[in-house]
């Protein structure tokens, strides 16, 4: 990690001061860098959705129970009111994934329905706080 960069790691903000390689002993949930997405970027109803699956992925136990509902929530009204059919089987996948409590597979089919929000509105900066070029890790 360089320095500035920014961790999550269950629901615990790190930021690294200088370079820094980590390796993590146990099992835990954790979102790194520009997968981090910060509240005022949500501004699609994609990207709500990414804002709070990240929550239900990292979250404390409460917040994630609630925002897996808010999740499920956002998810279903996206599906409910778009007309792109590939849109509506990756939600669908989305759904499953948060009604089987995997928020990790959930945030990345959600990044792949940022990409293509993005080429609908024909947003060229794609990013909104989500690198699109790198992987979410998996807990």
């Amino acid at each position: 990690m360089r320095a500035g960069e920014m961790m999550v790691v269950n629901g615990a903000a790190i930021r690294f001061r200088s370079r820094s390689r980590i390796e993590l002993a146990s099992r835990a949930r954790f979102l790194f860098g520009k997968q981090i997405m910060a509240p005022e970027e949500a501004t699609t109803p994609a990207r709500r959705i990414y804002s709070a699956l990240q929550t239900a992925y990292i979250g404390s136990d409460e917040e994630r129970e609630q925002a897996r509902g808010i999740a499920s929530r956002l998810i279903r009204m996206f599906r409910d009111a778009t007309t792109s059919a590939a849109a509506r089987l990756i939600l669908d996948e989305v759904e499953q994934a948060v009604t089987v409590d995997d928020c990790y597979r959930a945030l990345r089919l959600t990044r792949r329905i940022i990409r293509h929000e993005d080429a609908v509105l024909g947003v060229a900066d794609n990013g909104g706080g989500v690198r699109q070029d790198c992987e979410i890790a998996a807990s």
